[in-house]
């Protein structure tokens, strides 16, 4: 599937840094991009020029940013012909087991749910055109298909994609927000196989139904699903 349909996710994620702090909001933009998948390792982001209209930044500020995040193995540049700035492949791990405040990780987890269980329940509560209901079981089924290296890639743009079918666009801005944090952490351990499979089987449940419009079955499986992940992050984390 081309990920073009997913207009306010890269609307939220090359929107305007602010002005006081240009170089750090672009790198985190940047990073942000990188760790929500909206352009997936070895593809390449959008030329600098288009960068620096997007964020209303000077061409320098993002050679700048992406100077910075290729020296960390986040980009690889290339000249020539096919040149470009690129997502590394793979993206770098960190080196140790990362220890996040207890106060932190209750406060982003909390956040993730009260945005997805509802983003669940509103995309539930609209009338879908069958392009949205095509896409969002499309997603499903990639998701199902992905495999490990790019598994939470396809799991995030799931999650995303619930966001966009809600139809509250500044919603999409605060989950891809949320999610990339969530993101950096779940990227310091690794996917368990089993763990894969039964996230699918909730995601199923998840998006039959929205597709069904059971708003109150929808949140429910979606809550379900954010507790496993939660376990994870804990008993990793904390």
């Amino acid at each position: 599937m081309s990920e073009a349909p997913l207009r306010e996710v890269r609307r939220a994620v090359y929107r305007p840094v602010r002005e006081g702090n240009a170089l750090e909001d672009t790198v985190a933009r940047l990073v942000q991009t990188i760790r929500l998948g909206v352009v997936a390792p070895g593809e390449s982001l959008p030329p600098e020029r288009e960068l620096a209209a997007l964020y209303a930044v000077s061409r320098d500020t993002v050679r700048e940013a992406i100077r910075e995040l290729a020296d960390t193995g986040f980009l690889v540049r290339r000249r020539g012909r096919y040149g470009g700035t690129f997502v590394a492949d793979p993206l770098p791990r960190p080196a140790e087991p990362m220890a996040v405040p207890a106060e932190e990780l209750e406060d982003v987890l909390g956040l993730r749910r009260v945005l997805e269980a509802g983003a669940a329940r509103a995309a539930a509560e609209q009338t879908l055109a069958p392009e949205v209901r095509a896409e969002l079981w499309e997603r499903h089924e990639e998701a199902c298909a992905a495999g490990e290296a790019d598994y939470r890639r396809l799991d995030t743009l799931l999650h995303l994609t619930i966001a966009e079918v809600a139809g509250i666009p500044s919603l999409v801005a605060l989950m891809a927000e949320n999610r990339a944090h969530v993101n950096a952490w779940l990227d310091t351990f690794p996917l368990l196989p089993r763990n894969i499979e039964h996230s699918n089987e909730q995601h199923e449940r998840i998006v039959s139904a929205i597709l069904a419009g059971r708003p109150d079955a929808a949140e429910a499986a979606i809550r379900e699903h954010l507790a496993g992940s939660e376990a994870l992050l804990r008993g990793f984390l904390a």
